[in-house]
C-alpha cells in the first residue's frame, strides 16, 4: 500500500516528483524516496518519515535530471527505515525501481538471486524485482554490449528484461523503473495494483492515481491488469505482458486539483465532513426518478433481468464500507429482499454458497481494496453478477464488476472515511428503492415516499453541519476520557459501530459499538461512574426499548450523550443532547453518522492527534 509517481520531460523532474508525493501521502507515509537519471548517472535520496523530510533533503542536496521516479511507503515487508524506503537499486546502482503491492514469491526469488551473487540492502520484498531485472539484463541472449548504444539496443534489452522479470513475479504490483543506460524511457506495469499514465505536452507521468499529477494534466490512461506502458517524454506505447502492442484510449478527468486542497479547514477530514451535503446530492442526482428499470440502465448499465432473477443480495466490504453494508442489510430487508453481509477478508467460505442467482454488491471507496477484489473474483467464478459501489473512476473494482455505481464524492484525502461513507449509504438507498419497485416488493406510491424524503437529506445535512459548534462543545467536555461505549438498535446499530471506529481511528481511544439490546449480555459490566455512553436514539419503532437501555446505563453511573430528533427527545433522558433533523427511520443513518464524525474529530483535535494521517493506517488497503 504505497504511492508511486514517475516523470519524464524537459524540466527538472524532482520538482514534479516531490509535488506528486505530497498528493500521494495518504497512501502511505512511513518513508519515502526519489531517484533521477542525468548524464548516464542515477541520483537517489531516501528518508524515513514523511515527504517533508525528503523535500528538505533534496533542498540541501539538489538532484538533476529530467526523468525520475518517487515513492511514499506503507510498510508491508521490513520496518519503516531509510534502507527499506523506495526507490531500490540493483547491485551496480544503474537501475532503480518503485513498487506498490506485494511480491508473494519474493523469498524463493531472493534465494535464487543470492546464489547468483546479488547483494541485497533491504528487508523488502520489492528489492527482488530490481535484482531480477538486473539478472535478466545480464543473461540477455545475445548478451548486450556497449556497442548496442549506437543502434538503440539498450531500450530493447531493457524492455525484454523487464518483461521477463514480471513474468517471474507472483503477487500484486504497480512498477515504475528507469535505467541510467536508457534514460529516455520509464517502464511501468501493473497487476492487481492501481497505475495510471498522465499525458502532458513534452512531458508524461505515471502514478498510483491521478491526484499525483492532476495539477499538470487532466488527460489520463488507466492501465489494466497485465499491461505495460513504455513512457517517453513525447510518446507512450502500451503492451500486454507478452510484449504485444495494444491500443489504449485516454480520458479527461473532470475534477481539478483544487478539490484536493483543504479549502481553509484545519484538516482534510473536517473539510470532507462539511462536503457531505454535496456528496449525498451528487450521488442521488439523476438516479432516483423515474422509478423504473430504464433509469438504472441509463445511469449504471444495470440490466433488469439480473435483478429479477436474484435470490438474495450478498454484500462484501471492509472497514467503514462494511458498516455501510450492514446498514444496507436493514434497508434491503425492510423491502423484503434477503441480504447477507460479510467482511471481504472473511468471505472465502461464504463464496461456496454463491451461485448465478446471487447479486453481489462490493463496496470500496478506492476500488482497490485487495480483500474486496479477491471476494469479487471468487463470487464471479461462482456465476454471481457483481455491482460495485465506489468513488474512484478507473479503479480495479470498476473493471472487475459487471455494473458500477459511482458515488461522485470527489477525492477523499483524510484516511478516516467520512463523505465517502455517506456517498456509499446514499447509493445503497437508491439501489434498494429501485430494486424494491422492480421486484414488486413495495408500491410505486410507497417508493415515492422514500424518494421525496431522500431528496431532502442534503438540506438536512447542511442544517446539521451549521450546528457543528454545539457538537464541539460536547466533545470538549469528554476529550480526556479514554473509554467510550456507542449503542443503538435496528438500522442505527451499524452507525454505533461506525462511531466507535471513527474515535478509535483518529483519537486513539478505546471505544466499543454494540446493539443496545446486547448490553445486558456482557458490555454492561464495563460501565462505571461517569463513563460516556453515546446513544443514537432518533425516532424508531424500538425507541421505548432503547430508552430502557439508556436507563440501565444511567443506573450504573454512565454519562449519556444522546443523538435525538424532535420526536424521540420526548422519550430520552441524557446528560447531553445532540439534536438532528427528523426524517424517516430507514433514512436516519445518513444524518446520525455526522454528529459522531464531528465528535470524534474534536476529541482527536483536543488530543493533538494527527487527524488526516492516523498512525498505523493508510487510505487504501491494496494488500491482503
Amino acid at each position: 500500500m504505497c504511492g508511486i509517481i514517475g516523470y519524464i520531460g524537459e524540466k527538472k523532474a524532482s520538482d514534479f516528483l516531490i509535488e506528486g508525493l505530497k498528493r500521494l501521502e495518504y497512501r502511505g507515509y512511513d518513508s519515502c524516496g526519489i531517484a533521477t537519471a542525468d548524464s548516464g548517472k542515477l541520483s537517489l535520496r531516501r528518508v524515513s518519515g514523511r515527504v517533508g523530510f525528503l523535500e528538505e533533503a533534496v533542498e540541501k542536496k539538489p538532484i538533476n535530471g529530467a526523468v525520475g521516479i518517487a515513492h511514499t511507503r506503507w510498510a508491508t515487508h521490513g520496518i519503516p527505515s531509510e534502507d527499506n524506503a523506495h526507490p531500490h537499486t540493483d547491485c551496480a546502482g544503474e537501475i532503480v525501481l518503485v513498487h506498490n503491492g506485494i511480491i508473494e514469491n519474493y523469498a524463493e526469488l531472493k534465494e535464487k538471486l543470492l546464489v547468483a551473487g546479488h547483494k541485497f540492502k533491504s528487508e523488502t520484498d520489492t528489492e527482488v524485482v530490481i535484482h531480477l531485472i538486473e539478472d535478466k539484463i545480464k543473461s540477455s541472449n545475445p548478451p548486450f554490449s556497449t556497442s548496442e548504444v549506437e543502434n538503440g539496443g539498450f531500450e530493447s534489452v531493457f524492455f525484454a528484461a523487464f518483461k521477463k522479470a514480471i513474468a517471474d513475479i507472483e503477487g500484486s504490483f504497480a512498477l515504475a523503473v528507469i535505467w541510467s543506460k536508457c534514460p529516455d524511457i520509464i517502464l511501468s506495469a501493473r497487476l492487481h495494483s492501481p497505475l495510471v499514465v498522465g499525458i502532458g505536452k513534452d512531458e508524461n507521468f505515471v502514478a498510483s492515481d491521478v491526484s499525483a499529477f492532476l495539477k499538470f494534466t487532466r488527460k489520463v490512461v488507466f492501465l489494466e491488469d497485465g499491461e505495460i506502458a513504455l513512457v517517453r517524454k513525447n510518446s507512450i506505447e502500451y503492451f500486454d505482458f507478452a510484449g504485444k502492442a495494444i491500443e489504449k484510449n485516454s480520458v479527461d478527468i473532470k475534477w481539478d486539483s483544487s478539490m484536493a486542497e483543504k479549502g481553509g479547514y484545519k484538516h482534510f477530514m473536517l473539510k470532507e465532513i462539511h462536503e457531505q451535503a454535496e456528496s449525498v446530492e451528487n450521488t442521488i442526482r439523476g438516479r432516483l426518478l423515474p422509478l423504473e428499470k430504464d433509469i438504472l440502465k441509463k445511469e449504471i448499465g444495470l440490466d433488469f433481468k439480473d435483478i429479477k432473477s436474484l435470490s438474495h443480495v450478498q454484500i462484501v466490504a471492509c472497514g467503514t464500507a462494511y458498516h455501510a453494508g450492514l446498514v444496507a442489510k436493514y434497508i434491503f430487508e425492510n423491502f423484503k429482499i434477503p441480504t447477507y453481509v460479510d467482511f471481504a477478508s472473511e468471505f472465502s467460505d461464504r463464496s461456496k454458497i454463491i451461485d448465478k442467482n446471487t447479486f453481489l454488491i462490493a463496496i470500496s471507496q478506492s476500488g482497490e481494496t485487495a480483500d474486496t477484489l479477491c471476494a469479487v473474483r471468487e463470487a464471479k467464478e461462482s456465476g454471481a453478477k457483481v455491482l460495485a459501489i465506489t468513488n474512484t473512476v478507473g479503479s480495479s473494482l470498476t473493471r472487475e464488476a459487471d455494473y458500477v455505481f459511482y458515488t461522485h464524492c470527489g477525492p477523499e484525502i483524510g484516511v478516516a472515511s467520512t463523505k465517502a461513507f455517506l456517498g456509499q449509504l446514499s447509493a445503497i438507498y437508491v439501489l434498494a428503492i429501485h430494486f424494491a419497485v422492480m421486484l414488486n416488493k413495495i408500491s410505486y406510491i410507497e417508493a415515492e415516499k422514500y424518494v421525496k424524503e431522500l431528496i431532502k437529506i442534503p438540506r438536512f445535512v447542511k442544517e446539521l453541519l451549521s450546528r457543528s459548534d454545539e457538537i464541539k462543545k460536547v466533545a470538549d467536555k469528554y476529550s480526556d476520557y479514554e473509554h467510550f461505549l456507542f449503542i443503538s438498535r435496528y438500522v442505527n446499530f451499524p452507525i454505533a459501530l461506525e462511531g466507535a471506529l471513527k474515535i478509535k481511528e483518529i483519537a486513539y481511544v478505546h471505544a466499543e459499538g454494540y446493539a443496545a439490546g446486547e448490553m445486558k449480555h456482557g458490555p454492561i459490566a464495563i460501565i462505571e461512574k461517569n463513563m460516556p455512553v453515546i446513544c443514537i436514539a432518533t425516532n424508531s419503532k424500538v425507541i421505548k426499548l432503547l430508552a430502557g437501555n439508556i436507563e440501565e446505563a444511567m443506573a450504573r453511573g454512565a454519562k449519556i450523550i444522546a443523538i435525538v430528533d424532535e420526536e424521540s427527545k420526548k422519550h430520552i433522558k441524557a446528560s447531553e443532547i445532540i439534536e438532528v433533523p427528523k426524517t424517516l427511520e430507514m433514512l436516519s443513518p445518513l444524518l446520525n453518522t455526522i454528529p459522531l464524525q464531528i465528535f470524534a474529530y474534536y476529541i482527536a483535535l483536543n488530543k493533538k492527534c494527527d487527524i488526516d494521517k492516523p498512525r498505523n493506517l493508510a487510505k487504501s488497503v491494496t494488500v491482503r
